[in-house]
C-alpha cells in the first residue's frame, strides 16, 4: 500500500526510503492532546503500517509549532460517568501503548515543544526518543497535579528507563524537565537543534531498523556508546562523517550516553 498521500482528521503520513514520517496534527484544537478518536485513527493507522512492506520504521512528529502532544484531553474525563468508565478509557489507552512498544518496526518520537503526560507516556512507548534543545520542548508527568497518577503506563516504562528513584521524583512532583536534563536523566535519547529534528529522527528510524534498538541499562542509558560516537553524532546524522569544518559544532547534538 502506497501510504504517501494518506490523510486523516489527526494523522497524514509521508513515505521516503522505507522511513514512514506520520504528523499529528489535530486540526480542531490548538495543540495535540490524546482523546478517544485520536487513539482509534492512530490504530488504525498501525495497522496499516505494520502490514505496508515498503514500511521498515516509523517516525512520530507533530504538525504543531510549540507542542508535540500536551497531555490527554480533560474534557473527555469530566464526561465520565462511573469509576467502570474511568478504567475502560484507561485500560484503552494502556492498549495503545502496549501495541507501540511491541510493534514489530521500529517507531521513533520526534519531540519539539510539550510532551506531557499521556503525550510523554506514548513517547516512552516508542523504541527512541529525539528532542529539540528549544526551550519550549519540556518533558514529564504532570498529572498529579490533577490529583492523578499517569494511567497509560507511564508509571511502570519510566522507572524501567531511567531507574525508580529519578521516575518516582518526576511523578510523584509532577515536574517537567527540559530537554538537556531529560537526556541527562535518560528520559530522551538525542537532543538536537530542532531545524535538523525530522532528518535525525529520520536517520534514528533508519539506524534502528537496520541495527536493532541499543541496549540500555537500568538507569536508561545506552550501552556501547564512546565518547567520540556522541561527540560525532551531528555529522553522521547530516551526512558529514569526519569533517571538521561544521558550521555547526557537532557537541550541539547530543546522545545520552
Amino acid at each position: 500500500m502506497n501510504l504517501s498521500s494518506r490523510k486523516m482528521s489527526a494523522f497524514s503520513t509521508t513515505t521516503e526510503n522505507g522511513i514512514a514520517t506520520v504528523t499529528l496534527d489535530r486540526p480542531d484544537q490548538p495543540v495535540n492532546m490524546l482523546n478517544t478518536d485520536m487513539v482509534a485513527e492512530w490504530e488504525e493507522l498501525m495497522e496499516q503500517l505494520r502490514a505496508d512492506d515498503d514500511v521498515r520504521a516509523v517516525v512520530l512528529i507533530s504538525g504543531k509549532s510549540d507542542t508535540f502532544i500536551a497531555g490527554a484531553d480533560i474534557d473527555q474525563f469530566t464526561r465520565l460517568d462511573s469509576k467502570a468508565d474511568a478504567e475502560a478509557l484507561s485500560a484503552r489507552g494502556q492498549e495503545m501503548m502496549q501495541r507501540i512498544e511491541d510493534f514489530p518496526k521500529p517507531i521513533v518520537a520526534a519531540i519539539h515543544g510539550a510532551c506531557l503526560g499521556g503525550g510523554y507516556e506514548l513517547a516512552l512507548a516508542c523504541h527512541w526518543r529525539v528532542a529539540t534543545d528549544s526551550p519550549k520542548t519540556q518533558l514529564g508527568l504532570p498529572e498529579i497535579q490533577l490529583g492523578v497518577v499517569p494511567a497509560l503506563g507511564g508509571c511502570v516504562r519510566l522507572p524501567r528507563l531511567i531507574g525508580p528513584r529519578a521516575a518516582l521524583d518526576i511523578i510523584l512532583a509532577g515536574k517537567a524537565e527540559r530537554a538537556a536534563k531529560a537526556l541527562k536523566l535518560g528520559m530522551v535519547d538525542e537532543v538536537v537543534p530542532r531545524s535538523i529534528l525530522r532528518q535525525v529522527a529520520a536517520a534514528a528510524a533508519d539506524r534502528l531498523a537496520l541495527n536493532g534498538t541499543p541496549r540500555r541499562s537500568r538507569s536508561g542509558a545506552l550501552s556501547g556508546r564512546s565518547s567520540m560516537e556522541r561527540r560525532s553524532v551531528g555529522n553522521w546524522c547530516t551526512g558529514r562523517r569526519g569533517s571538521r569544518s561544521s558550521k555547526r559544532p557537532a557537541a550541539t547534538i547530543r546522545l545520552r550516553s
